[in-house]
């Protein structure tokens, strides 16, 4: 779906739209302030820069800045660097320019010119994005003065996309860059999906999934290198680097080498010489994203090595050219006997990794998913995050729905994301929170930052559910500024992607700051996960997953439910937490109700802090959570004629479906444990 049509298609520009400004006023007032742009150097990413401002500023006011500064007393834009450009180092003294970060960016009104200003290109078009949100979101022009620098020194973008054109967990069509094996032929639409990125700060991107099969293997070679590197063009343009997941195995499937041994001097050579044969092609190549070990992928443990033998192997390989091995903890057991009450998914990453700190190369830097299991709608914060003062860390984030209704239902995810993000480790004390073991500023460490699992595909508005486009700008916003609130990034994409107007900002405020507990509500209840149906995940299935090999158990009977993680008489998972964390974990009283099924095996009349028993809070939440799903369509019923019809059609009949699939979750939910427990609802309604 490359075809020029489609870019017309509401919801293709997501939040970067350049509607004219209907308000005399207001453009008179933007209209006068860009009436010519000022630049002076030459750089791929100044270019984009310019080219970005200059088309949408003639979009948003009907006339193209000129590129001669005005006689008239109108205002115009300077955009440069510091170095290159002595109108832009005029406009701030020494100690302002050392406060701006390489990519970091100031933007100051100074007499009739506006200077976007930044320590590096990538800097300048970040500052050029952020001066059009300015002008879209009503910011006064004539008296700016903006220092932003990004928290994170890494914001990327995992995709989960395969050659032939699927996408691994992806809710929103078809990959946009590959189809029946070939990389697409026009690219116009992954320069498209470029802008986006940068336009909330994201800078790097790995292009295929990280289960590497056969096809996908060969991308390392001649025969797919090539065109990566066009695509890698694309990418650098907007001041993003791409990355590349991995195959362990390939010195032996695409080598000819017997062995991928990470010890083994001719896997080493083999390793170095690929390198440098995909930095010929893409000069600022990032690096290469591992999954290795888990889930039937190939790794080091086939050799009795551990993962520092095998990361380190990768990093001597890509030292030389500054790039890093990305290697994701998502290691456990996935052969488990459900027999097995002691061996616990939960802990696998922290034992696995926590023996290896301060053993990696400074080049390599750990993946850790937010949670200790895998992205469900509510886990406890994954303990690593603290416990390897020693290594690059950087937290992974999920924002493509797989747990949280597949871009079927909405389910708005920066509140979750700010959670745990602000969770305190205690590595250091009282506030040594997430957000600053994964900044880098906790531990002082060389490699930080986010990534996230993508939502993105070749439908026309991208995320399947347009909503769902919040979650992409806020995966963005959140990842370069963690202190942005929740509100705050639901009212700038509302404004970006939606208009201005009060209603329509205030209902679909509310509608994405509810949607996370509406959500919550009627699937899997108080942190204990998992109740979906087997492979698709999607829908309700109870024990779909509570006899299989994978180890996310709820070990429901007649008299209670959930997972003992105590130390005491459990798994132990709790003791990998720092105090208070693990005598709170430990102890049902000061467990926090929505986590408690995760820590605890409770009978179903235990008592919550609510003050409302386990099965009562179940039936009570499903029941609230159908009817508060169903009250969605309502709120949206009232935008009709303030949002474009082809918009508004469209996210009503996301939000029926998902009204009627609450429904069903209820009723399967509600149905299991009144079987289960014999204890009926307290206030009679109907159960099945």
């Amino acid at each position: 779906m490359n075809d020029s049509s489609i870019r017309t298609k509401p919801g293709y520009e997501a939040w970067l739209g350049s509607p004219f400004i209907s308000d005399a006023e207001r453009l008179s007032h933007v209209a006068n302030w860009t009436k010519a742009i000022s630049v002076r150097e030459e750089d791929e990413c100044i270019s984009t820069a310019l080219a970005e401002l200059e088309t949408a500023l003639e979009k948003l006011t009907g006339q193209r800045p000129a590129r001669d500064i005005p006689q008239d007393q109108g205002g115009y834009l300077v955009i440069g660097t510091f170095n290159g450009s002595p109108e832009v180092r005029e406009a701030f003294d020494e100690a302002e320019q050392a406060a701006v970060s390489p990519e970091g960016f100031r933007i100051r009104t100074r007499g009739r010119a506006v200077v976007i200003a930044g320590v590096s290109p990538k800097g300048v078009l970040y500052g050029a994005f952020h001066f059009l949100r300015l002008i879209r979101t009503g910011a006064n022009l004539g008296e700016l003065d903006v220092l932003e620098n990004p928290a994170n020194g890494l914001r990327m973008i995992n995709h989960w996309d395969n050659a032939d054109g699927s996408i691994e967990r992806g809710y929103a069509g078809r990959s946009i860059f590959y189809s029946d094996n070939e990389i697409v032929e026009d690219l116009t639409r992954v320069r498209d999906y470029a802008r986006m990125l940068a336009s909330v700060g994201l800078n790097a991107v790995s292009i295929n999934n990280v289960n590497v099969h056969k096809v996908e293997t060969t991308f390392l070679t001649e025969r797919y290198l090539p065109r990566i590197a066009e695509i890698a063009d694309v990418f650098r343009a907007y001041g993003i680097r791409t990355f590349l997941s991995i195959n362990f195995a390939s010195p032996i499937e695409i080598g000819g080498l017997s062995t991928a041994d990470p010890l083994d001097p001719d896997v080493q050579a083999w390793w170095k010489e690929k390198t440098e044969e995909i930095y010929r092609y893409i000069p600022d190549f990032g690096g290469y994203l591992v999954k290795a070990d888990s889930e039937f992928r190939p790794g080091p443990f086939t050799y009795g090595r551990d993962h520092a033998d095998g990361a380190n192997m990768l990093a001597s390989a890509l030292q030389p050219f500054g790039g890093i091995v990305i290697w994701r903890c998502f290691v456990y057991n996935c052969k488990q006997d459900w027999r097995d009450r002691k061996t616990d998914r939960a802990r696998a990453a922290y034992d696995h990794f926590t023996p290896l700190d301060g053993r990696f190369l400074e080049n390599v830097v750990l993946q850790v998913k937010n949670g200790p299991m895998d992205f469900q709608v509510r886990e406890p914060v994954s303990p690593l995050f603290g416990a390897m003062p020693k290594t690059n860390m950087i937290i992974e984030f999920q924002i493509t729905q797989e747990y949280t209704g597949q871009q079927r239902h909405l389910c708005y995810l920066v509140p979750q994301w700010k959670e745990v993000l602000d969770f305190d480790t205690y590595a250091k004390g009282a506030g040594s929170t997430v957000k600053r073991v994964v900044d880098g500023s906790l531990f002082g460490s060389k490699y930080s930052g986010f990534a996230a699992v993508s939502n993105i595909g070749d439908d026309a508005n991208w995320t399947g559910h347009l909503l769902a486009q919040a979650n992409l700008y806020g995966y963005g916003r959140l990842a370069w500024n963690p202190e942005l609130s929740a509100e705050e990034i639901a009212k700038e994409w509302i404004e970006l992607a939606l208009g201005h107007d009060e209603r329509v900002v205030r209902v679909v405020s509310e509608m994405l700051l509810d949607s996370w507990s509406i959500y919550e509500s009627y699937t899997a209840p108080l942190g204990v996960g998992w109740m979906v149906k087997p492979n698709h995940h999607y829908g309700p299935d109870v024990d779909g997953y509570e006899y299989s090999m994978w180890g996310t158990y709820h070990y429901a009977d007649c008299r209670g439910i959930g997972v003992d993680r105590t130390r005491k008489t459990g798994t132990g998972y709790a003791g990998q937490y720092r105090e208070p964390h693990s005598s709170n974990y430990e102890d049902p009283s000061t467990t926090p109700d929505e986590l408690l099924l995760f820590f605890h095996h409770v009978p179903y009349t235990h008592v919550l802090h609510s003050g409302k028993t386990v099965i009562q809070h179940i039936y009570d939440s499903h029941f609230e959570g159908a009817e508060r799903a169903e009250a969605l369509v309502a709120k949206w019923d009232t935008l009709k004629g303030l949002v474009r019809e082809e918009i508004f059609t469209q996210v009503k009949s996301r939000l029926e479906e998902q009204a009627e699939h609450a429904k069903e979750w209820r009723d399967v939910i509600n149905t299991y444990f009144y079987r289960k427990s014999g204890i009926p609802d307290a206030h009679g309604r109907t159960i099945y």
